[in-house]
């Protein structure tokens, strides 16, 4: 198992170990619940450092990216960034993603840690235009400090004025004493703050100045089973579980980051063009439990005569809300709002609604 810089400090933390895309991850702490709530209330440090970024660089790189996203990079300004996807030839897809337009002709790309070496080689077969690429994803650790306090914490860090860095834009700068650290304010929580990237070797310094400088806060490490139960509360998919190689775009809801505007080509471009035309048939909506229970990735979908209409791809108890929530693949005709579904466990039909996402409400 790899492990990232990190590990240690998580050992010592008494972060309970898992394996996870390959690397050895603290799946929690304190307890998932009580990790959730401190993001929501204030603020948490999750360790990303297994996620792969990869440059792309060079006159090409700009075409390069385009073929590869469904997204329009051409609409992106230096220090912003973008969420796209891969789509794979085939109508479904490769992975979901960060673009981060670094400098001219310079992109990284930020791709889920279980797909690095898949992704890597999907961008290697499509470079058909010379584009110089570059994984350095064993040579970047990555921290995300989310919560409301988050702006805080790190504020005390960095001279650059963090209430100047708008949500899903990013600047290189000095931060906690190291030179060209990445601070991007993008996340998977719906809470609010920042994705840092820098090289491993900083990574004990960054890691202990942000605790330090969040001890007032509160500031606790968050491990990956509040990072499901957060971006799972706000709606966002997670790749394995909501979309996969065979789901594709349209038909997971994400539609806004598939740009069909003349001058954006891409892979797969024209079939998803007809699905976004003729529909899909099956949607991937939220719903929220009526009846008690919690659904789980992989349970069926009834109608109330107990015809399967679907399945669940993920589900958890909402810290929030205290109730069974979960995203799920139904047949269009049951995918409008309101509309009552049945969750099929150990043989009972539990009552649930089909709800807009996100499950919960921060403002």
């Amino acid at each position: 198992m790899k492990k990232t810089a990190f590990n240690q400090l998580h050992k010592d933390a008494g972060g309970k170990m898992v394996e996870f895309a390959g690397y050895e991850m603290p799946v929690e702490f304190n307890g998932i619940k009580e990790e959730h709530l401190t993001v929501r209330n204030a603020v948490g440090v999750f360790d990303v450092s297994h996620m792969g970024e990869f440059w792309v660089k060079g006159p090409n790189a700009a075409k390069l990216v385009q073929k590869l996203t469904t997204n329009d990079i051409s609409k992106l300004r230096m220090g912003q960034a973008q969420y796209t996807c891969f789509p794979n030839g085939k109508g479904g897809i490769v992975d979901d993603f960060l673009v981060y337009y670094y400098e001219p002709n310079k992109y990284m790309l930020v791709v889920n840690a279980a797909n690095i070496e898949k992704d890597w080689n999907w961008v290697v077969s499509q470079n058909d235009v010379g584009a110089e690429l570059e994984n350095a994803s064993d040579e970047i650790s990555q921290l995300a400090i989310q919560g409301p306090k988050a702006t805080e914490v790190l504020q005390k860090l960095t001279k650059v004025d963090l209430a100047d860095v708008p949500f899903y834009t990013f600047v290189t700068d000095k931060f906690a004493g190291v030179d060209d650290v990445i601070i991007s304010a993008t996340g998977y929580t719906g809470s609010g703050g920042f994705e840092l990237y820098f090289h491993n070797k900083d990574a004990e310094q960054i890691y202990k100045a942000i605790f330090e400088a969040g001890e007032e806060f509160g500031i606790k490490p968050i491990g990956l089973g509040a990072r499901d139960t957060l971006r799972l509360e706000m709606g966002f998919c997670l790749y394995g579980n909501d979309i996969d190689d065979t789901t594709s775009p349209i038909a997971a809801g994400l539609g806004w980051i598939t740009k069909f505007n003349d001058d954006n080509e891409f892979i797969d471009k024209e079939l998803l063009q007809v699905q976004k035309l003729e529909g899909v048939s099956s949607k991937l909506r939220g719903f929220e439990m009526i009846d008690r229970g919690i659904p789980r990735h992989g349970y069926e979908l009834a109608d109330s005569e107990g015809q399967v209409i679907g399945h669940v791809t993920s589900g958890t108890q909402s810290p929030m809300l205290n109730k069974g929530i979960g995203m799920g693949y139904v047949a269009k005709e049951y995918s409008a709002f309101g509309t009552e579904i049945f969750v099929k466990v150990r043989n009972k039909l539990l009552k649930a609604k089909v709800v807009k996402v996100p499950f919960v409400s921060l403002q």
